[in-house]
């Protein structure tokens, strides 16, 4: 019965909690300011990903060696 109890505790605050939050528009990419003011940049900022996917990929070429590593290894103790 307390299992019960607290599911239906849990379930009326959770749908509580997802009604009351409103739904709300993101703000416009250049904040607000007009293209003659200097504030259009591209959405999602001005910042570059070539680096951040040359990181991703050094990370995911170190991690696979590990795991031909780790398993050559361990074919070797066998």
């Amino acid at each position: 019965m307390k299992t019960l109890i607290k599911s239906i505790a849990a379930l009326i605050t959770i749908t509580l909690i997802t009604i009351s939050l409103p739904a709300q528009t993101p703000p416009p990419p250049n904040g607000n300011q007009t293209p003659v003011e200097g504030g259009n940049t591209p959405v999602g900022g001005g910042a570059a990903i070539g680096s951040g996917i040359a990181i991703l990929i050094a990370l995911g070429a170190g991690y696979g060696a590990k795991k031909v590593f780790d398993f050559k290894n361990r074919k070797l103790e066998e």
